[in-house]
């Protein structure tokens, strides 16, 4: 662990050097750690510069919350099942590939119509205050979708030749659309920050204080979308594996005959919880909880190693460890550098 100076408050950094992490990014955690209503923060090994704030962040917060800090794809994480199945004993993976493709909606596509088991994770979630119906309508229609960027299903095994399945999501659209629309309620605030404080604020990192009706109603958002996104990799999770049941067997026998073990974790994400036994929000943007125990996932980039992993309850990260996100360079520099045929040639 190295500590970044520069800030009123220490900055745990777990990086074999400083001068590998880009310096935007260093500067974003110093203004991030600068914020009156910051009171601690960890950073994971693959930390790098996100919008609004880092990614590879952990973040302890009082008397108010940015939403910027937890970022637009509000309980973005992942899933991963274990399952008795050899991987010897695929043997049409192409055809299996194809099956999830039908079965699962990529980009911004949604389901044409709703089932009674997606109808009743939708429920679920619970209520959301001011949800349109329109909006309403497509993220009903949109839970157990993939979407894009680097969301992924991926078919693994283990050491002993287990299969494993691995997909990677949060909570679509509707995640993205309350994010920027809190954003925008606490940057029209911003004045009355500056006021209480007497200093200025970066607007991206503009806050909600605790306690007023839009703080309220931010956290209520935050812990609806959080609950969307865990439903939504269940629900691809069910699809994928009945994909898999019926192209090993044949048939469509219950999940649960072939389902050693279940992990599934946010990793953009907001938690209520005790540090130094006190009240607080711990905000993770890109870092999974890793309590003494707690399973968590650690995803490598596309054809390399991923990683089931269990928690050292370490304080100093905050019970955190890293997301799997590391990267040399942003995806508009890899777009520019590396051509469609070498990346096929590589993976």
């Amino acid at each position: 662990m190295q500590i970044l100076e520069g800030a009123k408050i220490p900055i745990k950094m777990w990086v074999d050097n400083l001068a590998d992490v880009e310096p935007q990014a260093l500067d974003q955690l110093r203004n991030t750690a600068n914020l009156p209503w910051v009171e601690g923060m960890a950073v994971m090994p693959d930390v790098h510069f996100g919008m609004g704030a880092t990614v590879g962040s952990v973040v302890v917060t009082r008397d108010a919350v940015s939403p910027a800090v937890v970022g637009v794809d509000i309980g973005c994480g992942m899933m991963a099942v274990e399952t008795l199945i050899k991987m010897d004993s695929l043997k049409d993976l192409a055809k299996l590939r194809h099956s999830w493709e039908r079965s699962v909606p990529v980009g911004f596509d949604e389901n044409k119509s709703t089932t009674e088991r997606s109808d009743a994770l939708f429920e679920s979630c619970g209520p959301l205050s001011d949800l349109g119906l329109p909006l309403e309508k497509k993220a009903r229609h949109q839970l157990g979708s993939l979407g894009g960027g680097n969301h992924f299903i991926e078919l693994c095994h283990d050491e002993d030749g287990f299969v494993w399945v691995m997909l990677h999501s949060g909570s679509r659209g509707i995640g993205n659309q309350l994010a920027r629309r809190h954003l925008e309620t606490a940057q029209g605030l911003l004045g009355d920050l500056v006021a209480r404080y007497g200093r200025s604020f970066d607007k991206e990192l503009a806050a909600l204080a605790t306690g007023t009706p839009e703080y309220i109603a931010y956290m209520s958002d935050v812990q609806w979308c959080q609950r969307y996104a865990y439903n939504n990799r269940v629900e691809m999770m069910q699809r994928v594996l009945k994909d898999l049941s019926f192209h090993k067997w044949g048939d469509n026998r219950p999940h649960s005959m072939y389902v050693e073990q279940v992990v599934n974790c946010h990793h953009n994400y907001i938690e209520e919880t005790d540090v130094d036994g006190k009240p607080a929000l711990v905000t993770r943007k890109g870092a999974v909880s890793a309590r003494s125990g707690e399973l968590g996932i650690i995803p490598g980039s596309m054809g390399a190693k991923s990683f089931i992993v269990r928690g050292k309850g370490n304080a100093d990260s905050f019970n955190s460890c890293s997301h799997g996100a590391g990267r040399v360079m942003s995806r508009g520099q890899a777009n520019k550098l590396i051509s469609l045929e070498q990346h096929a040639n590589d993976t």
